[in-house]
């Protein structure tokens, strides 16, 4: 049998089209443990710590143990269709999260996929969800005023943007609603919002969404949401997914709010994987990196310098405290990372002192600098006033007999204890706020029952929008205060023509 020379030739040029110069050429292991959102994993000998692996289903993981025999993964999703014996691949690439300006008024998961049933979000852009926090030399102080639009915080506590301020408290205390309200006042301040909710039940979640679309604050905000359903590894991801969320707008120049709603639940999150893949348990329990858990979270926010675009994000971390307690491991690691802390005082909450801010716990490292220079003025005497205050209160309780001086500061704390309740959903413009604690500070409101201060303070805003718009006005534009003889005329003129309610 002969073959012909032409064959020979028609055979390896066919064999020349079908060639590929790419070989697919793809690291594999076999899956050997399933479980609780964990999976061990032998013949990855080179998967990288943080590398996202895909198993044979399509569900992605990630590299967490690195170990002599096997790898760690953590289960991105749900790990019931995952079996002992399935193929496991690495792909080479990190997890990261899709980010950008499409996020914007959007619920969606840790991984970035949207839950709100609004169809797909069209991103072409990626972050990973891990990033070096920026270095002292790119950053630049933090001074600039973030304004919460609750007195109590903005008067006391101030916020500056790039700060990271912990609000701690007991559970139902009033925290997520400091942070629904605090983004709610961000409304045409050129602010971008995120709030991630980690292990809240899902219809408290949609109530939130519910009321920042009421108020319009969806247009500005992205919903992060790991529910109590979650497997433990979104719940411990959900954080990291909204900062590099956030960071795409930062690097961006532009100015960002985050809220961890709390880092508490993660942290349990975190201690649930940890004890699952083995890791030896530190003090109550939890690993001992969980202080850089959160410590490479928080560091992320800042304020860049102007050379990379003068960008700010601002983290409101939460953690939930039981009975008061700030010294237990979870709080005392959060606030050593932070730059102050907003304490919320169940006794006042439930005594209708509502934002429940406990005035001596609460501080904030940044202070007067992120105060416009009228509310530094105003609010300058407010925190001895309350200090006073509160000690006077429970010594008046054992006597009737106070001379003229104490009796006067009692009635001045009563008052300025009044003018810090805020109702729900209600923030006050900045120029608003420094019209009433100038009022209460400089004795305008000495002579007001306390039961109608709320009502007077409603009635001094109208009379200021109706009639001094402009002092309104300039204390907007400039921070600073109007003249003495202005602002006291004004009060004065509004003092003479109210009407206190009758009792």
């Amino acid at each position: 049998m002969s073959i012909k020379a032409e064959e020979i030739s028609a055979l390896i040029k066919q064999q020349l089209a079908d060639y590929k110069d790419e070989l697919e050429v793809a690291e594999v292991g076999t899956v050997t443990y399933v479980g609780d959102g964990v999976a061990r994993a032998n013949g990855l000998d080179n998967a990288l710590s943080g590398e996202l692996l895909e198993f044979e289903n399509g569900t992605y993981g990630m590299a967490q143990n690195l170990e002599a025999n096997d790898v760690g993964i953590v289960i991105l999703g749900a790990y019931k269709g995952i079996r002992e014996g399935d193929t496991v691949k690495r792909t080479g690439r990190i997890m990261e999260v899709p980010v950008g300006k499409e996020m914007i008024g959007r619920v969606v998961n840790p991984l970035g996929q949207p839950i709100d049933g609004l169809g797909d979000i069209k991103t072409t852009k990626t972050r990973p969800i891990e990033k070096k926090a920026p270095g002292v030399m790119e950053r630049q102080s933090v001074e600039e005023p973030l304004q919460t639009g609750l007195k109590a915080i903005d008067a006391l506590v101030p916020i500056g943007r790039g700060q990271r301020e912990l609000v701690i408290g007991d559970r139902k205390t009033g925290k997520t609603s400091v942070a629904i309200d605090t983004i709610l006042n961000q409304k045409s301040q050129d602010m971008i919002c995120i709030y991630v909710a980690i292990g809240q039940k899902e219809s408290t979640v949609r109530t939130q969404v519910e009321t920042l679309r009421k108020y319009g604050a969806m247009d500005y905000t992205i919903v992060v949401s790991a529910g109590p359903s979650s497997p433990a590894p979104l719940l411990w991801l959900a954080p990291y997914s909204g900062a590099a969320m956030g960071e795409e707008f930062m690097y961006n120049g532009k100015h960002v709010l985050i809220v961890y709603d709390d880092l508490s639940k993660q942290a349990d999150a975190y201690r649930e994987l940890s004890l699952i893949l083995r890791r030896p348990p530190g003090r109550e329990a939890y690993p001992g990196d969980v202080f850089y858990l959160h410590s490479r979270l928080l560091e992320r926010a800042a304020k860049l310098s102007d050379e990379l675009g003068g960008g700010s994000m601002t983290a409101l971390p939460f953690i939930e405290t039981k009975a008061g307690d700030v010294s237990a491991y979870i709080p005392t690691n959060v606030i050593s990372i932070t730059d102050g802390q907003i304490f919320l005082n169940s006794d006042s909450f439930y005594a209708g002192i509502r934002p429940a801010i406990d005035a001596g716990t609460s501080v904030s490292r940044v202070g007067g600098a992120a105060q416009v220079k009228a509310m530094k003025k105003v609010a300058g005497t407010l925190r001895l006033d309350l200090a006073s205050y509160r000690e006077l209160e429970s010594f008046a309780q054992f006597g009737s007999d106070l001379d003229e001086a104490t009796q006067k500061k009692l009635n001045r704390g009563r008052r300025t204890v009044e003018v810090l309740k805020q109702p729900l959903h209600k923030p006050l413009a900045v120029e608003k706020q420094v019209i009433i604690l100038y009022a209460l500070t400089h004795g305008f409101l000495d002579g007001v029952a306390v039961d109608d201060i709320l009502l007077f303070q409603d009635q001094l805003f109208d009379f200021f929008d109706a009639n001094h718009k402009d002092l309104l006005d300039y204390i907007k534009s400039s921070g600073k205060l109007p003249e003495t003889d202005k602002l006291d005329g004004a009060i004065k003129d509004f003092a003479q023509t109210f009407q206190p309610s009758a009792k």
